[in-house]
């Protein structure tokens, strides 16, 4: 009876043990992660729960610092370190800077600019009408004061003339060189036309034709006058011409210095400004005088519109059209 009372326990006390093991394999991760930490050696299964249990709780760490979690302040930004060592003012009165940058950053834009020579030419031109204002004062106050004065335009056409003949000549050539240098600035920096030939070589070009049509133009009076025996009346109308074309060419000056320094918006205003100053010269000058001049010579009307248009209006015509400005 004692040998069964003992086997009887040593099978309950297997079975026991048997259904406690199943019963550990059948335990779910969450009991197993709400489990305190065992000391000491763990079993298989008990690790291996664990281990997936930890790695699921970095993740899910990892996860809320980058995407919840803000950046911390005290961390070093490489990219602005970077930056603020090779540009930022170190404090020696800028003594460090150098004037040309060694960093290129970003694309930036384009700045148009023109022509460094039209500065140089602009200069000769005001230092040339400088010096013929020093050594013919007398000739260029006649000039400027035909403007306002009536009587030295009428004395222009006599033999008694306020301007010889070399203040005649440099005043042209000054006249060609700066409509020259206006045209070329009008139709290459602001209309854009392009020719075959630009730069330097196409103002000059420029300037050498508009001499020869207005010498061809007085040449051409000149033999009418001869023609129709009416030399008095040409020589005074072609005073009032070089007076008109020389007060004009004091205004075309300025307005090439002012059209080669200034930004592309204000050209229009300078345009338009300029438009208003020759108008006003015409009227008050050359037409004041064209009309006194007529006046006392009498002839039909159809052959002042004839020559008005053959030798006034449609050489002006002609030039703009090879030019190819396009007014807009």
């Amino acid at each position: 009876m004692r040998w069964f009372i003992c086997f009887l326990f040593i099978v309950v006390t297997g079975c026991t043990t048997a259904y406690a093991q199943v019963d550990t394999m059948n335990t779910t991760p969450d009991s197993i992660y709400n489990r305190p930490r065992q000391k000491g050696p763990v079993p298989f299964l008990d690790s291996v729960a664990h281990a997936t249990a930890n790695r699921e709780q970095f993740v899910s760490d990892s996860l809320a610092m980058l995407y919840i979690k803000a950046p911390s302040a005290d961390r070093p930004n490489l990219f602005v370190d970077s930056l603020l060592k090779a540009n930022a003012y170190k404090g020696d009165l800028y003594l460090s800077l150098s004037a040309k940058s060694k960093v290129m950053q970003g694309y930036g834009r384009t700045r148009p600019s023109r022509d460094s020579w039209v500065i140089v030419v602009l200069v000769l031109l005001l230092l040339f009408t400088a010096a013929l204002n020093i050594s013919s004062s007398k000739d260029m106050s006649n000039v400027f004061q035909s403007f306002y004065n009536r009587k030295t335009t009428t004395q222009a056409g006599k033999e008694d003339s306020p301007i010889n003949v070399w203040t005649f000549i440099a005043l042209f050539l000054l006249f060609g060189f700066t409509f020259g240098l206006f045209l070329y600035l009008l139709t290459t920096g602001y209309y854009k036309v392009y020719y075959t030939i630009g730069g330097f070589q196409l103002f000059i070009t420029l300037s050498f034709v508009i001499i020869a049509l207005f010498a061809t133009k007085f040449l051409v009076l000149k033999l009418l006058g001869f023609v129709f025996d009416i030399n008095k009346l040409v020589s005074e109308y072609i005073s009032t011409l070089s007076l008109t074309y020389f007060n004009i060419a004091f205004v075309f000056l300025p307005v090439a210095l002012c059209f080669s320094l200034i930004a592309d918006k204000f050209i229009p205003l300078l345009l338009a400004i300029t438009l208003l100053f020759v108008i006003v010269i015409f009227i008050w000058q050359y037409l004041r005088s064209s009309v006194s001049i007529i006046s006392n010579f009498r002839f039909h009307k159809f052959y002042l519109f004839i020559y008005l248009c053959a030798l006034e209006i449609c050489p002006i015509l002609i030039l703009i059209k090879a030019l190819n400005i396009g007014f807009r």
